[in-house]
């Protein structure tokens, strides 16, 4: 085209006053398509992915919080002097060991004299019987009254019920005598004393210590009304499938940012809302052999079990938004650009769960898309590079010592 024209420029560059024009002209005629008509424009290159199904595996991620698996307080159940601390605080106690002594003394002396008591019941009704065995040979042979034979009887059994209630006393005498020594109700760590030798102790109602089982561990969470409902939902119309027994595994990573070595189960969700913080309470089960977990500690736990059967998921970046929604490109069978709104549900790894508007085996445009509009004519080029974290993976830049190829001169 440029040969053409060469003659009409060499006279031009001799007649100054015609070079701009000529060279508007020549430009013009280089840009003409075709007989004159309008630019033609390349397919635009673009990178799709193919849609297809598969199980996505759920993970939810909340804060929680580590609570022992029972946190016992130790109060005494009499009142009297604290003579003794018998533990270290923080140490393991074991069940039945002595946390505390209460001075024993007075309940000694109340053991003593609900023995003696006894005695004296059990003496009367020595002598109640003795007296009533008398009194029924003598009654038979007419000898004395009816009466006298029922006082007799009636004696003997009021004498026994003494016996009874001083049998009583005694075994509460004992018994208050044992409840000087507080011991420990449940295997676990043991907390500070509350209270210090020579205080006197008003029974159950000063508190100890406590005793917390550190082995296995809770873990408390709550769950949002909004998520819960959320997740009934896709269970109900299929879009998620539970474990077959219903329990979620759980894994934790610790406030420094650590995985915890060992995994639990959901055991435990209330069916309560909480009015204040719009959650309900949910609680999970690991073991702590070790005390690596300590109670009331944060921590993030992550629930995992459930799946999201037959799933369309793709990148992020294919996802536009318009005033109607979110959409896609498709590549249709003319190798043209449809616009296709799309009904997104959860987020993952890899991108967006497509919950309604794609099929298996549709090529959704994913690099390219700013370029093109519903009715573009596009190249596949090649697929569509995978996502790392969601984000696309980037190409490497080229060498510093790579330079584009010059381009040809053009000899006027």
């Amino acid at each position: 085209m440029i040969a053409l024209y060469a003659p009409y420029l060499r006279s031009a560059l001799r007649h100054p006053p015609l070079a701009a024009a000529s060279l508007l002209i020549a430009g013009l005629v280089a840009g003409c398509g075709p007989a004159g008509g309008p630019p033609a424009f390349p397919p635009s290159p673009v990178s799709v992915v193919t849609t297809e199904t598969r199980d996505v595996p759920i993970t939810l991620d909340y804060t929680a919080q580590t609570a022992g698996y029972r946190e016992v307080e130790v109060r005494a159940r009499v009142s009297g002097i604290l003579l003794k601390r018998n533990y270290r605080e923080g140490s393991t106690v074991r069940q039945g060991e002595s946390l505390f002594t209460i001075d024993p003394a007075p309940f000694q002396l109340a053991q003593a004299r609900a023995q003696a008591d006894l005695g004296v019941a059990e003496a009367q009704l020595q002598q109640a019987q003795r007296e009533l065995a008398r009194l029924k040979p003598v009654y038979e042979a007419k000898a004395v009254s009816q009466k006298e034979l029922d006082d007799a009887t009636s004696s003997e059994r009021i004498t026994r019920a003494q016996v009874e209630s001083a049998r009583a006393r005694v075994n509460e005498a004992r018994l208050n005598m044992e409840w000087t020594r507080v011991e420990a109700p449940i295997t676990g760590i043991a907390g500070r004393a509350a209270v210090s030798e020579g205080t006197l102790v008003s029974g159950p109602g000063v508190l100890l210590t406590t005793v917390t089982q550190t082995d296995p561990m809770y873990v408390i969470f709550g769950v949002s009304d909004r998520d819960h409902l959320a997740l009934r939902r896709d269970v109900e119309a299929g879009r998620i499938k539970l474990p077959a027994d219903g329990k979620l595994k759980a894994t934790l990573k610790l406030g420094d940012g650590r995985d915890y070595a060992r995994s639990g189960a959901v055991n435990f969700s209330d069916v309560r809302v909480n009015t204040q913080t719009g959650t309900s309470e949910s609680r999970a089960e690991f073991p702590n052999p070790g005390n690596q977990l300590r109670a009331g500690e944060f921590v993030r736990i992550a629930l995992s079990g459930a799946i999201r059967p037959a799933a369309i998921v793709i990148p992020q970046r294919a996802v536009l938004e318009s005033p109607a929604g979110k959409f896609v490109y498709v590549v249709n069978a003319e190798s043209k650009a449809e616009a296709r709104p799309v009904e997104v549900g959860a987020w993952v790894s890899d991108g967006w769960v497509i919950n309604a508007g794609l099929k298996p085996g549709e090529r959704v445009i994913v690099d390219g898309v700013l370029k093109i509009g519903p009715g573009a004519p596009v190249n596949v080029t090649e697929p569509a590079a995978p996502a790392t974290n969601g984000k696309p993976t980037e190409k490497p830049a080229a060498s510093p010592k790579e330079k584009p190829a010059a381009k040809p001169a053009v000899k006027s």
